[in-house]
């Protein structure tokens, strides 16, 4: 092999060696970024916008391929079809979307598509929000618009996907939003708070808004929240109006009973069931019964002993309510008879009442058979609250820091409706010190009327603590176990206690609620002075 060859071989393996590895190096081919854009309407067919409106299909193009999502909850027509419009593609991708309108159109009136969040382009899911597409059967589009905002009466959470409507003033009734659909509507959709209705023509209407179970745009009360502005309004507006939710407290009326086990019915009811008399006979013989309240549940328990018979009369009264019900009790029901008592022992804190519930009423309570004892064996002084309707018993006493305390109820101090006696209880409680709580000083600013209520609520808004203050502007909640609070203000105008709910067939508003919008954070062995102001 000559020399020539020898330097050859050698350069070519200095070279394999140097710059091959850098070239075997692996590698990935990259698609570009990721396209975050919405799809992009081309035009339609007819244009959007267009005046004397006269076809039965709409088709809406894109610059590339759309999918619609959840069209039933996204989608507000304006004013609303008795028969929804088909619209495609649903569930497949194309670059057109098309609408195929069912009812007869009305003449001279605005029509509106909004299409929320529904269009969606197929590939990276980008969102088209709150696409228009509006077209009038009248020689020009109708402009005006109306705005405010939504909150739930005596909740923290406003609740969403709330219809807003508005009704022509000329024709309203009271009985317009239980049987006809509004002339314009908007819907507040997943989180919103806020409400704009648009394309709204010159004139005078009703504002009223629905939690619409059926999303039907009329109004059923025992399953629908309403809210609504007393007043006709006269658009256009500039002001912001705001509508408070609440579910209707409808007169009494109690439904068929339906049988559970072989002493009790359950009652169903619409209203108030304060005050309710119950009266079960046997052909002209009385049956001796008594109800309890179904927690959760707009029900009453009614409950009677084990009787044969092919048929019972249960009449059921209320103010102008009565009505009798025949019903046929069923053999070999499972008896519920038996008493039962639910409690628990641990920490008791300095601003609730120990309390049980029993399974079954209870009829008598003999309290010379409870005692409350210290952990020195020392009795202490108590009372027992009964709240017979919630089967439901609260002991108070004087709790005094890091003391423990016995709770003992001996057989027969219970005695439920079907003679039966409590076995031994024994609850063990024990209290911390008072610098393991804190105190919350609430000051009121702009108080508008009294009685107040004031409210300490957790983030589930259950009652913590409340006082009813009839002049007072400084409110003080001591010993309340560290946590986070909201604070709540009810105008109790009707004096009685409690919050309640309007009526919309009086056209009666809920009572007044405020909440304060900060979380209030109570710290151990701290004194909190919040300052809040009603507006």
């Amino acid at each position: 092999m000559s020399k020539f060859r020898i330097y050859f071989f050698s350069f070519l393996i200095v070279f394999c060696g140097i710059f091959l590895p850098n070239c075997a190096k692996k590698g990935f081919i990259s698609g570009g970024p990721q396209d975050t854009i919405p799809p992009v309407m081309l035009g339609s067919n007819p244009k959007n916008y267009s005046t004397n409106f006269d076809k039965d299909e709409i088709k809406i193009d894109f610059d590339e391929f759309v999918k619609i999502k959840d069209l039933n909850k996204n989608l507000i027509v304006s004013p609303p079809f008795d028969q929804m419009p088909d619209i495609t593609p649903m569930g497949s991708a194309r670059r057109t979307i098309t609408i195929k309108l069912k009812d007869t159109l009305k003449p001279n009136t605005t029509y509106s598509f909004n299409f929320g969040d529904a269009i969606i382009d197929n590939n990276e899911g980008n969102v088209l929000k709150q696409f228009k597409y509006v077209f009038s059967t009248g020689s020009y589009i109708d402009s005006l618009t109306l705005s405010g905002t939504i909150s739930s009466a005596n909740k923290l959470k406003s609740d969403n996907f709330v219809n807003v409507m508005l009704y022509d003033a000329k024709t309203f009734k009271d009985s317009t939003i239980y049987k006809e659909k509004p002339l314009y509507v908007t819907n507040t959709l997943d989180s919103l708070t806020t409400f704009t209705i648009e394309n709204i023509r010159e004139g005078q209407y009703y504002l009223v808004a629905l939690k619409d179970k059926n999303n039907n745009y009329k109004f059923d009360p025992h399953q629908d929240k309403i809210g609504f502005i007393k007043e006709p309004i006269t658009i256009p507006s500039e002001k912001e109006y705001h509508i408070n939710l609440f579910k209707s407290e409808e007169k009494f009326e109690a439904n068929r009973p339906s049988q559970i086990s072989e002493n009790k019915w359950y009652v169903p009811f619409v209203g108030n069931a304060h005050d309710v008399d119950i009266v079960v006979k046997k052909n002209d013989s009385l049956i001796k019964s008594t109800y309890t309240r179904l927690q959760q549940k707009d029900s009453l328990q009614l409950w009677f002993p084990k009787i044969k018979a092919d048929s019972l009369h249960v009449l059921v009264k209320q103010g102008d309510f009565k009505k009798q019900f025949t019903v046929r009790p069923r053999p070999k029901m499972k008896a519920i008879d038996t008493l039962a008592v639910s409690g628990s022992g641990g920490l008791l804190n300095f601003i609730n009442d120990f309390s049980i519930t029993t399974s079954t009423p209870y009829a008598k309570i003999n309290s010379k058979l409870v005692t409350v004892t210290n952990k020195d064996s020392l009795k202490i002084p108590f009372d027992i609250v009964e709240d017979k309707v919630n089967q439901k018993l609260s002991f108070t006493f004087e709790k005094k820091e890091n003391e423990k305390y016995t709770i003992n109820l001996l057989p027969g101090a219970i005695t439920d409706f079907f003679g039966k006696p409590n076995d031994t209880l024994n609850y063990k409680l024990n209290t911390n010190q008072f610098s393991d709580n804190g105190n919350l000083i609430v000051n009121l600013q702009g108080v508008k009327r009294f009685p107040i209520i004031v409210e300490i609520i957790n983030e589930k808004e259950e009652v913590i603590a409340s006082k009813i203050s009839t002049k007072e502007t400084r409110i003080e909640f001591n010993l309340l176990p560290p946590r986070k609070y909201f604070i709540k203000v009810i105008y109790d105008d009707n004096k009685n206690g409690k919050w309640d709910p309007g009526y919309y067939w009086d056209r009666r508003q809920a009572e007044e609620t405020f909440f304060y919008p900060e979380e209030i954070d109570v710290r151990a062995n701290w004194d909190i002075n919040q300052e809040v102001i009603l507006e």
